[in-house]
């Protein structure tokens, strides 16, 4: 059966049903916080693959542990200070009785994960209370169905390889309704960009001109030295920091199909494969590669092969994932001594 896949109309994580994202950013500390949050609680897993993750409330989403839904997931730049976002959603979520339920108590299950941008140059003297609470309740109050990409939220401030990093997302829906969207802020070690190319690792994988109209490589690729693969020309000379914590990139992906929690911890796991789509290398000692995978559950169609339902949908995941990579580096703009991918390489692109 052809399910003729396409971007939804916001081309974003939004696009799946049930889900608003808010975002909110400092712009004297160079950084921010993203915030998912589900109109009802939504099943959950989380899928960790870089060697240096910064996360809280994962051990819940374990399949095997009592709690089986969330009500929102943070990202968030500052590394373990960004953590301090996860508790004003959850403060300000319990004030308005979400949660789960504890006798007449309420606990919001808040799964979270931040990266590294405490070096990018901007204003971390911040004395002894980081921004990221007030971060976090304002991208909380933010949540909405549209939201920017590129130097935005938890990808403010964010570096991919030698180029800009930032916000990404993008949204696949199939005609019998199925839906699933991905959202990503990217801030890799690794780079996303071909060596001696302009296009975008993720390059096969665009729709709708969603990259610009990206150009085919022009000759095969020397993948003699492992260690220089993630540099390309014009930016050579730029090196990425390859310090353990400096880096990662995290993201989530969601779909409206009724999924269980063992279910969607398969989707995770297959979904992380669009990392490595779009970004090389990828899953280092140095990055903190996490992919949280939510069912809203909307879609109920039944369909016996449930094996086959998850390997749909961890398919499209993936490559929604790639795309919303590719699209967050696409889309960011120049921040102090990080240069945009647009500004290096758009002169190579189809769309003008």
């Amino acid at each position: 059966m052809k399910y003729n896949f396409k971007p939804g109309p916001r081309n974003r994580i939004t696009d799946v049903d049930s889900i608003r994202v808010g975002q909110a950013e400092d712009h004297e500390v160079w950084t921010g916080t993203t915030v998912l949050l589900f109109d009802k609680s939504a099943v959950a897993a989380v899928d960790v693959r870089g060697g240096a993750p910064g996360t809280r409330d994962t051990d819940a989403l374990n399949p095997s542990c009592l709690v089986d839904r969330i009500d929102a997931i943070v990202l968030s730049g500052g590394s373990v200070f960004g953590l301090g976002a996860s508790s004003a959603v959850t403060d300000t979520l319990a004030s308005r009785g979400i949660g789960f339920p504890i006798g007449p108590a309420r606990a919001p299950i808040v799964p979270s994960a931040v990266l590294f941008d405490l070096l990018n140059g901007g204003n971390k003297e911040w004395g002894d209370k980081s921004p990221y609470w007030n971060l976090g309740r304002a991208a909380l109050d933010a949540a909405d169905l549209d939201f920017k990409l590129g130097n935005a939220g938890a990808g403010f401030g964010a570096k991919a390889g030698p180029l800009k990093g930032g916000l990404g997302s993008a949204s696949s829906l199939s005609g019998d309704g199925l839906q699933v969207g991905a959202i990503v802020a990217v801030n890799c070690v690794g780079s996303p960009v071909m060596p001696g190319q302009s296009s975008l690792w993720a390059w096969p994988f665009e729709q709708a001109n969603e990259l610009g109209g990206q150009p085919i490589p022009t000759s095969s690729i020397d993948f003699s030295s492992a260690g220089e693969a993630w540099t390309g020309s014009p930016l050579d000379t730029l090196q990425p920091a390859n310090k353990a914590g400096e880096n990662t990139t995290i993201g989530v992906v969601a779909t409206n199909a009724r999924l269980t929690k063992s279910e969607a911890q398969r989707v995770a796991i297959m979904a992380q494969d669009g990392y490595a789509r779009s970004i090389r290398p990828v899953h280092t000692p140095f990055d903190g590669d996490t992919v949280f995978a939510a069912s809203t559950g909307q879609w109920g169609k039944d369909i016996e092969a449930r094996a086959d339902l998850v390997n749909r949908i961890g398919l499209v995941a993936a490559d929604c994932l790639a795309r919303a990579v590719a699209r967050g580096v696409y889309e960011a703009t120049a921040l102090g001594g990080m240069p945009a991918y647009r500004e290096v390489h758009g002169k190579n692109l189809r769309v003008k």
